[in-house]
């Protein structure tokens, strides 16, 4: 089976596609960039598409009366109905995703290490968490690998996101053509990926852990 299907990723847009950061910067991400020959990125900012500007105040999550709430300190606007409302239209219109690469840290996107205050206070102590659209997406996508760039880092992580993701492409593709006996079933997982990608990506080489 020697063509390799690409797989459909959905990817902060912030990571190398616009600049769109809070601060107006884009963040050039290597294993991102590496990885564009071989996988069908679908780019998307969860802040700007709800009508936040670039550059724009920052946001943060606060937990109030045990709900969550996306604020905006100052413009004390509270965004969660806006964000909510733009998730669930995203989510439901996306077709054979097959893994997230979200930005880190980030109260919409971070899958992890999200500072959660439980004040409205500016100086309020924060705990960690995850962002709005990052937990969302865990709940629709259980199924699914979702990394942030900092996760594709570590060599066991890498490795596991590009298996999973072009298994998944590679099981899409046989849905479609197993009518005509193309690709036998016993060859799906000999080569995950592409060879290319191994190489490029120095996964045999970088042991960072």
């Amino acid at each position: 089976m020697n063509k390799f299907p690409k797989p459909n990723v959905v990817v902060s847009k912030c990571l190398g596609f616009a600049r769109c950061r809070y601060d107006g910067k884009i963040v050039f991400d290597t294993i991102v960039r590496r990885l564009r020959p071989f996988v069908n990125f679908i780019p998307v900012c969860p802040e700007t598409e709800i009508g936040l500007g670039i550059p724009r105040d920052t946001i943060r999550i606060i937990s109030y009366r045990g709900k969550l709430h996306l604020y905006q300190p100052s413009t004390d606007k509270d965004l969660t109905r806006q964000m909510i409302q733009f998730t669930k239209r995203y989510l439901a219109s996306l077709k054979d995703v097959d893994g997230f690469i979200l930005k880190s840290r980030s109260p919409s996107c971070g899958i992890n290490h999200v500072k959660i205050y439980y004040s409205y206070q500016l100086n309020a102590k924060p705990k960690m968490g995850k962002g709005f659209f990052a937990s969302a997406v865990k709940n629709k996508y259980p199924y699914l690998v979702i990394v942030d760039e900092s996760g594709l880092k570590n060599l066991a992580r890498r490795e596991n996101f590009f298996t999973k993701i072009f298994s998944l492409a590679r099981f899409r593709m046989l849905e479609r053509d197993i009518k005509e006996s193309k690709y036998p079933l016993s060859k799906i997982f000999l080569n995950p990926f592409p060879k290319e990608l191994i190489e490029i990506s120095d996964l045999r080489k970088n042991r960072n852990k």
